[in-house]
């Protein structure tokens, strides 16, 4: 064989490995989701593509029965192709034993390093830079080829699949996308500049949801404003100036016998039409609605899912001893999925000093907490107890805190400022063994 034909068979075998590299890499890394898309488009190259991901034995044995036969034809076909312009080179300068030996060792690095870079490196950072693209174009030639290569295909397959059986491994890729998948994916995205910081935590607030209760997010007991039911219209309207909310729960001499609520709207149509304030007797018709309330167990999913079903935006919280714990509006769950993109208020619960260290609001979520600090929510002593920053130190301290007491976690020192009664107001968040 002359040495321009084995140069000629060489080009062809770097081709042909280049496209088996190309066809592996490409199917390996086509996003799923990417390729769900073309196929809803009407691209049938994608469905197949889909089929490969799902069942891609045959797929992979085609490429390797590919790669290697390439592999052992350019052993035999580069000795030919680079040996004797090798050889040529060297005997002005080495003996013929020498230059035979040098020649052949030159030859064998030479194919190499030609199939190393453009049948392996360069075709796999291709497929990586664009897989989706490049997938839907090798997926026609490799089913032609799997359909050729059938009893070979099935040979080695079925013998992998033994193998892969005897190992207790999955023989299918498991697609599914969990929670962490698209954090994982928000954060590259954040990285990269396509989403913005708030945009993220937004995205990261709507998957806690369902692991969050709605105790993280309710205005508590302590800061309940509420109507009595035999209260005075003059007692009515200086509660409502001194304390204006959009809706105000109605009770009966206590907070904790709800008998429904009222919306500031009506109350104020009222006003205007001149008409009296009374939450009792005929006077309240029309003006006192049906409360809904909630356990206090529930999570912030299924929160929306009850407002969802009542038709209503508003909803009272009770533990298991029917007393009242808190409300809680569709508002404070919307504002607690968006954060910082509808209220960037709501982060003075947390604000971080210059010295590194956090001031917290006892009421803020634990879940802003450990997010705040780049802890792992999963290592939080006594996970699912408490939904608060007031509830976690209860937990540490198995007592009521009190001012200057102190407990450690995750390498951080949880220091009480202020307390109001029982009520925790502040916490000084600092890395231990750092004073500030």
């Amino acid at each position: 064989m002359s040495p321009s034909t084995s140069l000629v068979i060489i080009l062809v075998l770097v081709a042909c490995s280049a496209f088996f590299a190309t066809a592996e890499m490409a199917i390996a890394s086509a996003r799923r989701l990417r390729l769900q898309q073309l196929a809803d488009e009407g691209d049938t190259r994608a469905v197949q593509a889909l089929q490969i991901q799902q069942n891609p034995g045959a797929y992979f044995t085609v490429v390797q029965i590919g790669q290697n036969m390439v592999a052992i034809l350019a052993g035999i076909v580069g000795e030919d192709a680079f040996s004797p312009a090798v050889k040529a080179m060297l005997l002005p300068h080495f003996p013929l034993v020498w230059a035979n030996g040098l020649a052949f060792f030159g030859s064998v690095l030479l194919v190499t390093g030609v199939f190393i870079l453009f049948a392996d490196l360069l075709p796999k950072r291709i497929a990586l830079a664009e897989p989706e693209r490049l997938a839907l174009r090798v997926v026609g030639p490799m089913r032609l080829l799997t359909w050729l290569l059938r009893p070979a295909v099935a040979l080695f397959n079925g013998l992998a699949n033994v193998f892969v059986r005897a190992l207790g491994l999955p023989q299918q890729r498991d697609d599914r996308v969990t929670s962490d998948d698209i954090l994982a994916l928000t954060e590259a995205g954040t990285q990269a500049g396509v989403l913005h910081e708030p945009e993220r935590r937004a995205i990261e607030n709507l998957i806690e949801l369902d692991t969050r209760t709605v105790e993280s997010t309710m205005t508590p007991r302590s800061r309940i404003v509420y109507l009595l039911e035999d209260e005075p219209e003059a007692g009515i309207r200086a509660r409502i100036a001194a304390r204006p909310h959009s809706t105000y729960v109605v009770c009966r001499g206590q907070v904790d016998r709800v008998l429904g609520y009222v919306d500031a709207t009506d109350l104020f149509a009222r006003v205007l039409t001149q008409q009296p304030i009374a939450l009792h007797g005929e006077a309240s018709v029309g003006l006192l609605r049906k409360v809904l309330m909630v356990p206090d167990r529930l999570t912030l999913s299924e929160m929306l899912m009850q407002f969802r079903e009542a038709h209503e935006d508003f909803a009272v919280i009770v533990n298991e001893y029917s007393l009242v714990v808190g409300v809680i509006t569709l508002n404070d769950v919307m504002s607690t999925v968006m954060g910082a993109l509808v209220s960037p208020a709501d982060e003075d619960q947390m604000v971080q000093r210059s010295d590194g260290s956090w001031l917290m609001d006892g009421h803020t979520p634990i879940s802003d907490v450990v997010r705040a600090l780049g802890l792992d929510a999963a290592d939080l002593p006594q996970r699912g107890e408490y939904d608060t920053l007031a509830g976690f130190l209860m937990v540490k301290l198995r007592r009521i805190p009190r001012r200057t007491d102190a407990t450690s976690w995750g390498g951080h020192r949880f220091e009480v400022i202020d307390v109001d009664s029982a009520k925790i107001d502040q916490v000084l968040v600092t890395v231990e063994g750092k004073t500030t």
